[in-house]
């Protein structure tokens, strides 16, 4: 049985430009700054990016964390918004390795933070208080419908930062589909912000890894906090290779999926026992939930995965299940994913 995996991005698989470009990946030592291609790719996502420097990293969350530790020191506070992944699933690593402090002001439903709430939230020079250093926004933003978030309200953002001797970091995880969305390139969506993070691993297809991006002190810091985790890979050319495809070949297409991820929304919002706004789906996210007696997230999936179709239930969410398209999700997966859909509701 064919599977039709939408629990995440992250399943997706490399594809065979990035199999062949890693069995003949030309390596070195990437600790001593001699792997050719992990130094390829760093100069691609710098360039992209519009910044300095770049330094790969073995994940999402080790570029968040290494950026933290960059950007702030023990005791430090930073502000970020209470549905952002750093707080939600990333094991607390900045308070538990970095000793930095959050402080949680609220998200809108557009992934966006008030203004005003940010401006408050900065502390003042107190004895009693910790220092604030850093303000984090996530763009796309996952739990807030995977909502592209665009570069005025950024730069509004940037100014606030800088106008209080902050920095601003952007958890990019999947900020080509953001840019994707708002028909922007990312170089220009996050100029005004000082580092940024964003996966291969996602929508881009890579294996693994994740790029972060900033000015070269910046990234000579996150360099060193990459080696107190253990981040220091050696021969990691065969990796950099598929993050090069990615840049290369995987950036145009994301369009693909979220029209595939409209499509997919369009149809369920057909279906009796699902509620969906699909005027909030604007990328390659669908948030929808079950409205129907005796039927609850957990229990839909696992009734959909017994027919081939995986989808992500959020238990923290109540009856609210994610799906998540990608480029292993052609247009036909979606009207099968439908009739399988309509076929379990039907029979539930």
């Amino acid at each position: 049985m064919h599977i039709i995996d939408m629990r995440s991005d992250t399943v997706t698989r490399p594809t065979d430009a990035m199999r062949q470009a890693m069995a003949s990946a030309e390596v070195g030592d990437d600790v001593f700054g001699e792997d050719p291609t992990v130094n390829r790719l760093e100069e691609m996502a710098a360039e992209m990016t519009g910044k300095e420097a770049a330094l790969f990293v073995t994940s999402g969350t080790m570029g968040n964390l290494v950026s933290q530790l960059a950007h702030c020191g023990r005791g430090d506070e930073m502000i970020l918004g209470d549905q952002s992944h750093i707080f939600y699933y990333e094991q607390g690593g900045s308070a538990a390795v970095g000793g930095i402090h959050p402080r949680i002001v609220p998200n809108k439903e557009d992934g966006t933070i008030d203004l005003k709430d940010l401006t408050d939230a900065i502390r003042q020079d107190n004895i009693h208080f910790p220092s604030t250093r850093l303000i984090v926004l996530e763009n796309t933003h996952n739990r807030c419908f995977g909502s592209p978030i665009d570069r005025p309200y950024i730069q509004s953002v940037a100014k606030i930062a800088h106008n209080n001797d902050l920095k601003l970091h952007i958890d990019g995880a999947r900020i080509f589909n953001a840019a994707a969305a708002l028909q922007a390139t990312v170089g220009d969506l996050i100029s005004d912000a000082d580092s940024i993070s964003f996966c291969l691993s996602k929508g881009l297809a890579a294996p693994a890894g994740s790029m972060v991006c900033g000015s070269e002190g910046f990234i000579a810091r996150a360099r060193r906090a990459r080696k107190l985790l253990g981040g220091g890979m050696r021969q990691t050319g065969i990796l950099a290779a598929a993050g090069i495809v990615s840049l290369t070949e995987m950036v145009d297409r994301l369009t693909e999926d979220h029209a595939n991820a409209r499509a997919f929304a369009l149809g369920l919002a057909t279906m009796d026992g699902i509620l969906i706004d699909v005027d909030r789906v604007k990328t390659n996210l669908v948030f929808f939930s079950v409205q129907k007696k005796d039927l609850t997230a957990s229990a839909l999936a696992e009734k959909l995965d017994l027919e081939g179709v995986r989808v992500l239930p959020i238990p923290m969410d109540g009856e609210r299940i994610r799906a998540v398209v990608h480029y292993e999700i052609s247009a036909g997966n979606i009207r099968r994913a439908l009739d399988i859909f309509k076929s379990v509701l039907d029979r539930a």
